[in-house]
């Protein structure tokens, strides 16, 4: 009988853990927009490409790196503020599959708003940081992972401040508890959804930044927003702590399925594996592990 290889696993576990954490990147931007509005922004792979492609045409056209940076998140900020006063505001009390559906349309719309400006071609973009493994006591363990991994870590610490202890924050957690009460208590919901699509703007850039240095900046770049979807029903989608939580059970687990169960069904079943979790999470908890369960009295 063959030995297992515990150096392998936590290697394999490691890789899976700090893929999750570029998962967990993505869901955090669906998770702010929910948490305080209900609306599923399925637009938020777009704004990734978005922020991403500015990025990398900016850099390429002499712009020097930290004023590219400075100038991407300005306009990031602008589009997601543009973007709640012109499409989600007007649809303000309309069903959730018309919110759905709207941003839905705006993702394609941010697309070839993107084409149009910086056209198709693909990007290869540079941050500094090489993706060059190093040996941990016999565990390999990619640099750029570990540096995504640290600005994921920061964003997290940074948001969870913010929403805990400033005044801003304390309104988001106010309208997402409850907006009627909100409203009663004078709190003007446009201008904190604006705020809060700016801040999604911002996850936006941090997420498409690091995705596009590790894949190139490409247009099929927005179809990572897929990849948040299994996520967040673990996770729960209205909890920043379940999108970490979720980012790194998905992370590994299909990372693991991959080398230990795939060759029983033919290889290639990390593309898919995740959706299979995700599916049975949502037969026996929809609300997912810190979501929490809404209860309608008929």
């Amino acid at each position: 009988m063959e030995s297992f290889d515990y150096l392998f696993f936590f290697e394999v576990l490691t890789g899976g853990l700090l893929s999750g954490v570029m998962y967990s990147l993505v869901a955090i931007g669906f998770v702010l927009i929910y948490k305080t509005s209900g609306v599923l922004n399925f637009a938020q792979g777009a704004l990734l490409l978005f922020a991403a492609l500015t990025f990398v045409s900016l850099v390429e056209r002499g712009v020097p790196f930290y004023l590219a940076l400075v100038l991407t998140f300005a306009i990031m900020v602008l589009l997601g503020i543009g973007i709640e006063r012109a499409v989600l505001r007007p649809l303000v009390n309309k069903p959730p599959i018309t919110l759905f559906m709207a941003t839905l349309g705006l993702s394609y719309v941010i697309e070839g708003a993107a084409q149009l400006l910086w056209g198709t071609q693909v990007h290869a973009l540079e941050l500094g940081i090489e993706d060059v493994p190093f040996e941990f006591y016999g565990v390999f363990i990619s640099q750029f992972d570990l540096f995504a991994s640290a600005v994921a870590a920061l964003m997290v610490i940074g948001l969870t401040l913010f929403f805990r202890y400033t005044r801003v924050g304390l309104t988001f957690r106010a309208v997402a508890d409850d907006q009627f009460a909100a409203l009663a208590v004078g709190l003007r919901l446009p201008r904190i959804w604006a705020t809060v699509w700016a801040t999604s703007g911002l996850v936006a850039l941090v997420a498409g930044l690091l995705w596009g240095a590790r894949s190139g900046v490409q247009f099929s770049l927005s179809l990572v927003v897929l990849k948040a979807l299994p996520v967040l029903v673990l996770g729960g989608f209205d909890s920043i702590a379940g999108a970490i939580i979720g980012g790194l059970l998905i992370g590994a687990s299909e990372k693991l399925a991959e080398v230990y169960i795939g060759e029983y069904f033919g290889g290639g079943i990390e593309g898919w594996f995740a959706y299979t979790i995700a599916l049975v999470f949502l037969l026996i908890r929809p609300s997912g592990l810190f979501g929490r369960k809404l209860v309608e009295r008929v």
